[in-house]
């Protein structure tokens, strides 16, 4: 077929509202009342073909951690040596694939989220990692559309861009998949980075080994089954829960290993980072490594801060999602003139936030994602409690009795460099430090300086002197910045997310940067008129 194709330009997925008396709310609301009473069997997908080793673990729900939903089969280095070897069976044929076909395949997923199977992967994120309707909906839903529709439109764009032929020669750039497979490692707390990671290397023509968060399998099950019924051929993703050194260390010592696509901390990914270097030798080329690995976002308020804004960003960055996001606002600096005049309100708006299981679409916060979480938590909390450099203003109170539920806690740190300023808490938690209106530009050199991290971060000001200092003296410290609104809530190809410092390699998911990523090009030069002689020109005289 001699056609060019032009992939659809995309636009972004609408979010729906959900609101009392919609039919998506009905839909919703049923697909969660079935899927309850399942208790579903997860095999390891590889090949196409289901594996049950007999190694299960329960997958319970994180607001009512007594009832079991699901449990899910762990793989070991046995299914890691064949979900390598299918993917490089199915490599042959993929990569071959020309690039239409292969994008039909995620543009019908989308339209398959965007339409029938939409509450079945809202119903399993809201259920599995106890996300509200509206989070869910952002994320399970509408981002993960986006990914797919302008993923595809991304890929159309490189393989278009071709470099210059001068006359008498013709140039251009074949966009290989890399010679060997990509391992991608995904997180629990968003449904839309587990469904992006392993299809951004597979929309250009690569074969994908996939280990989701074991906190996260119930909805990685429903992803697997959506890439399915869209017709992705098997062996192209290979799904493969495990553990991190049952499924991690097979996988990075393979000589076929040709890629991490990782989301997670930055503990695991500087470890896997080093397992590479290690095995470099046995490696038929450098792996592409891409990773984001977390934040400690900030929240920086101007005198002239609107103050109503402000309380809303602090409110909505920091509890939406129980604080459960990369993104998520983790420490505030506000001044002292402004503190007076919100604490009270702000203190009010947080008593305020009703908390519950997901079920109950009045809940504005659910419960964070496991035990181990939980406690992490609730040991940060217990610290500022007993700590004589803060105070917990709001919020503080743990049960995990029936659900893992944590309050929306606000932190007084009397001290910048106090422990919950500067670690990554992953939780409904923010510390705010108050500072000296005088102090404005020395306080903006403490942001820089006090997390390792750079991934996002705000300014709140209507003084545009100000702002623009902000923006000069944190340049490094976000790869994410927003004026004068929350540090979350990154929309592809609206704000592409990624982060430098210790948040990753900043490759920007939700653009085109990163979809480049996983590709190996190739120059090309046809030269139609070649020399017949070697002699050139100055050879003439001596």
């Amino acid at each position: 077929m001699n056609t060019v194709f032009k992939v659809p330009e995309p636009q972004n997925e609408p979010v729906l509202s959900y609101a009392p008396g919609s039919s998506e709310r009905k839909e919703l609301k049923s697909k969660i009342e079935s899927m309850r009473k399942e208790i579903v069997e997860i095999p390891i997908i590889i090949g196409g073909k289901e594996i049950r080793t007999g190694k299960t673990s329960d997958i319970v729900i994180p607001h009512e951690n007594k009832k079991v939903i699901g449990r899910y089969h762990r793989a070991s280095a046995k299914e890691v040596e064949m979900a390598v070897e299918e993917s490089q069976k199915a490599r042959k044929v993929w990569a071959k694939m020309p690039f239409e076909q292969r994008a039909a395949v995620f543009l019908k997923a989308a339209e398959l989220l965007a339409g029938p199977w939409r509450q079945t992967l809202n119903a399993a994120t809201m259920l599995g990692q106890s996300k509200n309707p509206f989070q869910a909906e952002i994320d399970s839903a509408c981002e993960l559309i986006d990914f797919y529709r302008f993923n595809t439109y991304f890929a159309n764009e490189i393989y278009a861009n071709q470099p210059y032929s001068p006359r008498g020669t013709w140039n251009y750039m074949d966009y290989r998949p890399l010679e060997g497979f990509v391992f991608a490692v995904t997180p629990f707390n968003f449904t839309s980075i587990a469904g992006n990671l392993p299809t951004s290397p597979a929309i250009m023509g690569n074969t994908v080994i996939w280990k989701p968060a074991s906190s996260a399998v119930y909805s990685a099950y429903y992803l697997m089954k959506l890439w399915q019924a869209a017709g992705l051929p098997d062996g192209v993703i290979n799904m493969v829960p495990g553990s991190g050194g049952d499924v991690g260390n097979p996988v990075i010592n393979n000589h076929n290993f040709m890629g991490l696509h990782f989301t997670g901390s930055t503990a695991v990914f500087k470890g896997m980072w080093s397992s590479i270097v290690k095995n470099m030798d046995n490696y038929r080329g450098y792996p592409r490594i891409v990773g984001e690995t977390g934040g400690k976002d900030f929240i920086f308020a101007h005198p002239s801060a609107d103050k109503k804004a402000l309380i809303t960003a602090i409110v909505r960055g920091a509890f939406e999602y129980q604080g459960q996001k990369c993104s998520a606002a983790s420490r505030a600096y506000i001044p002292e003139s402004l503190w007076k005049e919100i604490k009270d309100d702000l203190i009010s708006q947080i008593k305020s936030l009703k908390m519950g299981p997901v079920e109950d679409f009045t809940n504005f916060i659910n419960a964070v994602i496991d035990k181990s979480a939980f406690q992490n938590i609730k040991n940060y909390i217990d610290y500022a409690n007993s700590s004589q450099d803060a105070n917990i203003l709001v919020g503080g109170k743990c049960d995990d009795s029936q659900g893992y539920f944590i309050e929306p806690t606000l932190i007084e740190a009397l001290k910048p460099d106090f422990k919950t300023m500067c670690e990554e808490i992953f939780g409904p938690v923010i510390t705010v430090y108050i500072y000296k209106d005088s102090k404005f530009e020395e306080t903006l050199e403490l942001c820089d300086k006090t997390s390792p991290y750079a991934l996002t971060g705000a300014v709140f000001a209507q003084d545009r002197l100000a702002i623009s200092k902000v923006m000069d003296a944190l340049e490094n410290a976000a790869g994410n910045f927003y004026i004068n609104d929350k540090p979350t809530g990154a929309v592809v190809n609206q704000q592409p997310f990624g982060g430098a410092r210790g948040s990753g390699t900043n490759d920007k998911a939700g653009s085109y940067l990163n979809l480049v990523r996983w590709t190996s090009s190739r120059a090309i030069k046809e030269n139609f008129v070649p020399p017949c002689d070697y002699k050139y020109p100055f050879m003439a005289e001596k």
